[in-house]
């Protein structure tokens, strides 16, 4: 059951402790898809209870298999006053190319007609792998609020296209693949939504600001460890149950058991993860 009264700390610790104040809701993560349109709508309003006035972006995923329900959920994340509102390609019935893609995205941004939409590209998990440089062309004209992109997706060629493109600098291309959003910096991403921003928001944030200066030396090395953590809980299995156990023991805040199909990160698992965090040592002393 999805547990309300622990957003509150959640937020705090993202805000405090991870120097964190964008969240973007009902994603994978968070295991959007899993859930009831009441679920979903009950986690949107209590992040933008909690948020107001200490988050400065509060996303909500809006995404579904059914397009009615995709449009009731827009419709919800406007009422309440969501920054933007996102959506992934539905994935059972799938389109087959963009005129299909853009059909059903335009359907439901058109419910919520003053907020930023976003496209969730993230082929891995839909299976849906219609280029975006593609999708691009004459988005603005089908939608209107067409903001951006979060691009999960490991094809960096795809991204830079879609950079190169956007010479007037009108949208905005959020990475999804934490091990290698350096690249993606360097071929121009101006942000990023992951999983592990939850607990190394605040080693992220420091890589970014060596990124900026630039000193890119100290980039990499950011970008190694977090590399070289993912790299050892890849090896041992990681998904959305394993995100939520370290996000648990690096947080102290209870994150719960995922829903089935997922089951729940072993104890094995933690304790390994656990020591593997512990053993980094960052460039700031942590």
């Amino acid at each position: 059951q999805i547990n309300l009264s622990v957003i509150h700390q959640y937020v705090d610790y993202l805000v405090s402790e991870q120097n964190v104040k964008n969240v973007f809701v009902n994603g994978t993560t968070g295991e959007g898809l899993s859930l009831n349109i009441q679920e979903r709508k009950q986690l949107a309003e209590e992040w933008m209870c909690q948020g107001k006035d200490k988050l400065d972006h509060v996303i909500v995923h809006v995404g579904a298999l059914s397009l009615p329900e995709s449009q009731e959920l827009a419709r919800h994340a406007a009422a309440i006053g969501a920054s933007g509102i996102a959506v992934i390609a539905p994935f059972f019935f799938k389109p087959t190319n963009k005129d299909e893609l853009i059909a059903f995205l335009k359907k439901v941004a058109s419910e919520a007609p003053e907020v930023p939409f976003y496209y969730y590209h993230i082929p891995p998990l839909t299976g849906v792998k219609i280029r975006v440089e593609e999708l691009l062309d004459g988005i603005k004209e089908q939608i209107p609020t067409f903001q951006g992109v979060k691009f999960s997706d490991t094809d960096l060629l795809d991204l830079a296209q879609c950079i190169n493109k956007n010479e007037t600098e009108q949208f905005a291309f959020l990475y999804g693949v934490d091990e290698q959003l350096l690249s993606a910096l360097a071929i121009g991403a101006n942000g990023a939504v992951g999983s592990t921003y939850n607990y190394l928001g605040r080693k992220t944030n420091l890589m970014l600001q060596a990124f900026a200066k630039p000193d890119l030396r100290l980039a990499r090395k950011y970008q190694f460890l977090t590399g070289e953590f993912l790299n050892f809980v890849i090896k041992l299995g990681f998904g959305v149950a394993q995100t939520k156990a370290v996000m648990t023991f690096v947080s102290g805040i209870p994150m719960g058991p995922p829903r089935l199909p997922l089951v729940d990160a072993s104890e094995e698992f933690i304790v390994k993860a656990k020591a593997k965090l512990e053993s980094i040592v960052w460039p700031d002393g942590d």
